[in-house]
């Protein structure tokens, strides 16, 4: 539940910033079995109810991710089924498929189909690598399914990783390499391309220039370079806001540092600070104003904040 100094903090940073209407292009529904997020299950409901938090009452719609763990692989086809009933909620809604890369694409995309999710989302502790942490893109989306995707025109969720993420030239390799071959696939890179350090971004995004099919989403990023790069770099029409529930509504922030990153969250010891007591403030507050400040530095107007956070996804998830 928000506290007074959220609600505060919402009125003063983020309620003039915001756009009318909200397209969450990055976001989660589970159930616990699937994946112990919280001891609840989240629903479109509960989304909504959430989404006031951060939004206040502008009408929101998503783009709804499936997540299971490593240890709970036999609910993979039940939360992908669960997040599609979600996506049926409302007809501006979509939803990804969730996919190992030992899935079978034949088998993607029988129940895909049956279920009217039409993109995919790989994560890389799916790997066999150790640490998944420093896992190949391959290592967890094959190009089987990414041909897959390039045949049926579906979209692809992808959160790399490795330690510099976006400057590891294996990353850009592989990222190039994709969107080359299979130019009907869609390729959303997550999290501003996973540029909580954003000087990974300064340093790849120029590497990737040209790719028609690569695409961006802010989730719970909280750095501003990190959005501005892609903002200035690739251009605001491939940049989409989203929130990443349900880290959205943890406090705290992600926080460049050296040459990575770290986060801070309500029970890291950083919150008293010489004569000051800081109250963290949630995550997805952080991230709205973060890309406030992108989008003032890159002096965007009205209309292409407006392509951020509906436009944008709009187009690329065929939403009327």
């Amino acid at each position: 539940m928000p506290d007074n100094h959220d609600i505060e903090f919402f009125q003063r940073e983020i309620d003039p910033f915001l756009p009318d209407r909200i397209y969450d292009a990055h976001t989660h529904v589970w159930k616990p079995k699937f994946y112990p997020f919280t001891d609840e299950a989240v629903d479109w409901s509960r989304y909504q109810q959430a989404m006031k938090q951060i939004h206040g009452d502008r009408p929101t719609n998503a783009m709804f991710i499936p997540f299971v763990g490593k240890e709970q692989l036999e609910y993979q086809l039940q939360a992908n089924e669960w997040a599609a009933e979600q996506v049926k909620a409302h007809p501006n809604n979509r939803g990804n498929f969730f996919v190992t890369p030992n899935d079978d694409p034949d088998w993607i995309l029988e129940h895909a189909n049956r279920l009217g999710l039409t993109g995919l989302k790989c994560y890389h502790t799916m790997s066999n690598v150790t640490p998944t942490w420093e896992a190949d893109i391959q290592a967890f989306l094959p190009e089987d399914q990414v041909r897959l995707c390039h045949e049926q025109g579906w979209f692809i969720t992808l959160h790399i990783v490795k330690q510099r993420a976006l400057a590891d030239p294996a990353n850009i390799e592989c990222i190039r390499y994709y969107c080359e071959k299979y130019p009907d696939m869609q390729l959303i890179l997550a999290h501003s391309a996973r540029a909580f350090q954003p000087s990974h971004n300064l340093e790849g995004l120029p590497k990737l220039l040209g790719l028609q099919n690569l695409w961006f989403d802010s989730s719970a990023n909280c750095e501003p370079m990190a959005h501005l790069a892609i903002l200035r770099l690739m251009g605001h029409e491939r940049f989409m806001y989203g929130c990443d529930y349900p880290v959205s509504h943890m406090r705290g922030r992600s926080l460049g540092v050296s040459d990575s990153f770290l986060w801070l969250y309500e029970d890291t010891p950083v919150w008293g600070e010489k004569h000051l007591k800081i109250d963290p403030v949630l995550v997805g507050l952080e991230h709205l104003r973060s890309l406030k400040w992108a989008c003032w530095a890159e002096r965007l107007n009205d209309n292409q904040v407006e392509d951020i956070f509906w436009n944008n996804a709009a187009r690329l998830f065929h939403v009327d």
